[in-house]
């Protein structure tokens, strides 16, 4: 099949649109890792809290849960390319008042800036994931959204392991001030982007489904049982979005390394981002963009999710944890591809940007919900992380019982 022998290099080289994508991509994401791991070493050492941590993994998440549908309706409307470069400039303007978070009585400011930072990424997501099939053929759909979800994982490889260290030597403020400068180049290569205007009206196989506001991405997913089944695939995967503040517990309190907790949690979260670019690779070589094939590799995910994770919960060293965060993650990188490139072979590009919303919404409220719960028994019982990363792996078990079911009825 074509889209499985276009190499990234030659997708890069012979796609100008998407390699000024890319690039926008690559710049803002190291950013934001570098700002990420700043700001939860910032809340550890001020507030000495897993709840002060998991408080901004909600307000990182629950913004696009409230927002991100009727974002994907305004997506729908107007120039998608402009739409992010609008949301670029807003970050890179935001994320600096981060510099003026440098005690305990202000640490509610960090909340703020990341949440109006986070609104602005409501509308840049969909726009991104909706706009891909506009700038590529569909034989290098796949390939793009591989490599994209590849580019994301190393850039929290690198972002994660580099920016805990930069952070311990140079401060948490220069991790800051690097991530709003990555914002603005970001929109500087999206305005190199000249993408085919899009379709005037809908087609005329979409009918029932014209309109502009948020209830027609609704009524269309209501009346799609196997779109609504493609959205959930995330929404499932982030049941155990506690794992995700766990990493930071893992890293500061049963993995630390040296004084500040910076360095054991960049180690935990580059090991994320390790894993999802090998799941990328994986879905790309082993699974192709046939829709049935990637379907049927949802099941076999899932529960390989749930057992690296239940490695995780056993781990006697930190590079034994990092190992199973590896396989969890590239399973979860397979789930995020094949449901990606699922919509977009599937939902018409007039509904492409309120589907995706939807999806993003679903996502960060599972993730957020499962997070915060998870800081809430932390800090509330005597369970600890080791514990509740076993009883999270065990969510797995249902949506992989329910994908193989799925499977043996096809």
């Amino acid at each position: 099949m074509a889209s499985r022998e276009l190499t990234y290099a030659a997708l890069l080289r012979g796609n100008r649109n998407f390699r000024f994508l890319w690039l926008g991509q690559v710049v803002s994401q190291l950013g934001d890792w570098f700002n990420a791991i700043a700001v939860y070493a910032l809340l550890l050492d001020l507030t000495g809290s897993a709840t002060a941590v998991a408080v901004m993994m909600v307000v990182q998440q629950l913004p696009s849960a409230l927002l991100g549908p009727w974002a994907g309706a305004l997506v729908d409307r107007f120039d998608r390319r402009r739409v992010m470069i609008a949301a670029d400039i807003c970050r890179a303007v935001i994320v600096l008042g981060l510099v003026l978070v440098d005690s305990a009585s202000t640490v509610w400011l960090a909340y703020v800036i990341v949440g109006g930072a986070v609104l602005a990424t409501s509308f840049f997501e969909p726009a991104r994931s909706a706009i891909m099939p506009s700038l590529v053929s569909r034989d290098e759909l796949l390939p793009a959204n591989s490599l994209s979800s590849a580019t994301w994982a190393v850039m929290l490889a690198v972002g994660a392991s580099v920016g805990g260290l930069v952070a311990q030597w140079f401060g948490r403020d220069f991790a800051f001030v690097l991530n709003s400068l990555s914002f603005a180049a970001s929109a500087y290569f999206l305005a190199q982007i000249r993408p085919p205007a899009m379709p005037v009206t809908p087609p005329a196989t979409a009918a029932p489904h014209r309109g502009a506001g948020l209830s027609v991405g609704v009524a269309f997913l209501a009346s799609r049982r196997d779109i609504l089944a493609y959205v959930s695939i995330k929404g499932a995967w982030a049941m155990a979005g506690g794992i995700l503040l766990l990493l930071t517990v893992f890293g500061e309190r049963v993995f630390r390394l040296g004084e500040g907790a910076a360095g054991g949690i960049g180690i935990l979260y580059a090991a994320r981002g390790v894993g999802a670019g090998l799941g990328a690779w994986m879905v790309k070589a082993l699974l192709g963009s046939d829709e049935r094939r990637l379907a049927r590799g949802v099941a076999p995910s899932y529960a390989a999710v749930g057992l690296c994770y239940a490695g995780l919960a056993i781990a006697p060293s930190i590079w034994i944890a990092a190992l199973a965060i590896v396989g969890a993650h590239a399973a979860g990188s397979v789930l995020w591809v094949a449901s990606t490139v699922l919509l977009q072979l599937n939902v018409p590009d007039h509904l492409r940007g309120r589907v995706f919303a939807i999806d993003l919404a679903v996502l960060t409220f599972m993730s957020a919900a499962s997070g915060y719960a998870t800081a809430f028994v932390l800090d509330h019982t005597t369970l600890g992380p080791r514990v509740l990363a076993g009883g999270l792996a065990t969510l797995f078990v249902a949506p992989a019982l329910a994908w193989a079911w799925k499977g043996a009825r096809r």
